[in-house]
């Protein structure tokens, strides 16, 4: 025989189409859609249309020229826009860093009662924002607050104020009480991320005279820059859609004069109306289409840009 009845004779493998995998998937996706990508789209297509004459009528971007051109609405979105961003930095310059010292803390092998340490630290993260904002304003009350007393133990009874009730203090509190709450993730995914690192790079680097602190600093510390890059971006979707605790601890108003008010606590009092205020359904629609924009925008430069340098140092 020839080579080419040879080829001839050769069939390709057909690979069956695995059904079984689209018809598990189905449920999550159906369930998905249904509360997440519908809802998402809904806004969107709210955000372009208003009530005129009692009617809804497309108005494209006249909501957002309105909440960016009307000196009311300018100035309570820019208001929530800075805090929002001071809000986030908070977090970024305090929880994020201490809960990396804390990781690498717990990962030291002759440390004892590591499980104690670890379960009391992520212990806050699993309580109701509810339960830890009302326990804080009863904590840092100026009338029947313990922190007023235990402060008086030590001899620094003097460096307290009330803090939750001062305009230039509030949201660094507010911030702080988010911190103490949620440190515990951050935590969590660095001391995973330390433990997942091979004994061998950990051994080549003793052999080298590399210990301690500077072995965290030149061989740990680049091998978990993918984690820290992933809790970054949590933290950044995780408090621009922040609302809870400062709803909690300062109210709808996110008192003291609006101190406190972010993008969230702004959609909420817009979009359900708050005491005297009347809802506005396309204008709380607008404020959250701006919100998913600028966490979009957040979530694509890291995916395309500083993941992508990561990758190109990691490797």
């Amino acid at each position: 025989m020839s080579e080419t009845d040879n080829a001839i004779d050769v069939v390709p493998i057909k690979r069956p189409v695995r059904w079984h995998i689209f018809v598990f998937m189905l449920p999550a996706v159906i369930v998905y859609s249904a509360v997440m990508v519908l809802p998402l789209i809904e806004t969107l297509r709210l955000s372009l249309y208003n009530t005129v004459d009692g009617q809804p009528a497309f108005v494209g971007l006249a909501n957002f020229k309105v909440l960016f051109g009307d000196p009311r609405w300018a100035r309570d979105f820019w208001n929530a826009l800075v805090n929002n961003l001071i809000f986030f930095a908070i977090h970024m310059c305090v929880q994020n860093p201490i809960g990396i010292a804390l990781a690498a803390l717990l990962s030291v092998p002759k440390l004892r009662g590591v499980a104690f340490y670890r379960t009391a630290i992520f212990l806050p993260t699993l309580l109701s924002f509810v339960i830890v904002g009302f326990i804080w304003k009863l904590i840092l009350s100026p009338i029947w607050g313990v922190a007023p007393w235990m402060l008086d133990l030590i001899g620094l009874k003097f460096l307290f104020a009330p803090w939750l009730g001062k305009p230039g203090s509030a949201l660094i509190a507010v911030s702080l009480i988010s911190n103490w709450q949620y440190i515990g993730i951050p935590m969590m995914l660095i001391y995973a991320a330390l433990l997942s690192i091979p004994e061998e790079v950990i051994e080549a680097a003793e052999c080298d005279g590399i210990t301690g602190w500077a072995q965290f600093w030149k061989i740990k510390l680049p091998l978990i820059l993918p984690a820290i890059g992933i809790i970054s971006i949590l933290t950044f979707v995780g408090n621009f859609n922040a609302f809870d605790l400062i709803y909690t601890v300062q109210g709808a108003l996110a008192g003291p004069d609006m101190s406190t008010d972010i993008l969230g606590t702004l959609l909420y009092r817009t979009f359900f109306g708050f005491q005297l205020q009347l809802g506005d359904r396309s204008m709380g629609a607008t404020i959250a289409t701006v919100m998913f924009l600028i966490i979009l925008a957040g979530v694509s430069l890291y995916l395309f840009v500083i993941q992508r340098r990561m990758r190109r140092y990691q490797f």
